[in-house]
């Protein structure tokens, strides 16, 4: 909250742009410590009212026991630094690089073209044909740019601008976003020679281990999901009340899994997502709270058995844990990464 103050105290050397934004995050950290301590003295009323709209059975919060009872339990009580770190878009590419080294990071980071605060000084005359530009610190903040989808200069702008005002899952109770400094990234748009939509593997890891993996194809038509266990035999778990079709086993998936056991090993439970390309592997991202602790899994008990394999403590990352010490390392490099680059 002092800090934006500080922000409006300062105002008549901002951008009017800039001093709208400031005003803005004030009203909204106003009205963030309204609804949190609203959600504190009710036991977390409109959180409980979400789960069972959309899951159709009660939160529990004092003994989680399903998937994404936990998963909701994480948002309110775990505050292990290095999820912020991770969350971040732009970071984590310093955490990748840490935990699978520079050949391996090399290997799998899509190419970064741009990263900035400012859109207005986005270099588009310099950039490719096809590229994809998203924010750092949410979800869904994505521009494609194509050939047969050419860039609209004042829109991207605009909608960027648009973007970076908000914070993202602060009503959510999703605490690892935050406090990620908001800026933009550009980066290759990644596809198939034979032009054909990507497909997206979600690796569910719990403690260290891959439970489940996640499928996404279809996202050019009708975007579908279907299931494996981590020897690649299809489960038979419906999203959203549908089951996907088969998909073929990628080439790389044990050298997938292995990645996915290295990136979640400081974390009681994240998901880390993947790609492969004509044999070739790329990171997405790591997703503390999949579907913010509201994923429709069906049947029901699949998500119970996934939540009894989580062994969840709420300082795990205090118990003979990495994620200190890869979060001191990431905090000091963080400067040096950010002249490098000469964000704008």
């Amino acid at each position: 909250m002092m800090q934006h103050l500080a922000l409006l105290h300062r105002a008549q050397k901002l951008h009017p742009h800039q001093v709208l934004f400031s005003i803005k995050e004030v009203f909204r950290t106003a009205n963030w410590l309204i609804f949190s301590a609203r959600e504190q003295i009710t036991k977390h009323k409109k959180e409980r009212q979400r789960f069972f709209s959309k899951l159709g059975y009660q939160l529990d919060l004092e003994n989680p026991k399903s998937l994404n009872q936990k998963i909701v339990w994480k948002k309110i009580h775990d505050r292990n630094p290095l999820l912020t770190i991770t969350a971040d878009k732009y970071k984590v590419r310093e955490y990748i690089r840490l935990a699978l080294g520079n050949e391996t990071a090399n290997e799998i980071l899509v190419p970064l073209l741009y990263v900035g605060r400012n859109p207005q000084k986005i270099p588009f005359e310099n950039l490719p044909d096809a590229y994809i530009i998203k924010t750092n610190h949410a979800s869904k903040t994505n521009i494609f740019i194509e050939p047969n989808n050419p860039a609209n200069k004042k829109k991207i702008i605009d909608q960027i601008n648009q973007w970076l005002t908000k914070p993202y899952g602060l009503f959510a109770h999703e605490w690892a976003y935050q406090n990620i400094p908001r800026l933009f990234i550009i980066e290759k748009f990644l596809q198939d020679a034979d032009s054909a939509s990507l497909k997206d593997y979600k690796f569910m890891m719990i403690n260290g281990k891959c439970e489940l993996i996640q499928v996404y194809s279809g996202r050019d038509n009708e975007l579908m999901c279907c299931f494996y266990n981590a020897q690649w035999q299809y489960q038979n778990i419906q999203w959203k009340n549908k089951y996907g079709p088969p998909i073929e086993k990628p080439a790389a998936l044990e050298k997938m899994i292995a990645i996915a056991e290295k990136l979640s090993a400081p974390f009681d439970f994240v998901r880390i997502d993947l790609y492969e390309i004509n044999n070739r592997i790329y990171f997405g991202e790591l997703t503390h709270y999949p579907a913010s602790g509201r994923l429709e899994i069906s049947p029901t008990n699949i998500d119970f058995l996934l939540g009894s394999k989580w062994n969840h403590k709420k300082k795990y990352w205090k118990d003979e844990n990495t994620s200190l010490t890869i979060y001191k390392i990431l905090r000091k490099n963080t400067p040096s990464t950010t002249k490098k680059l000469q964000l704008n």
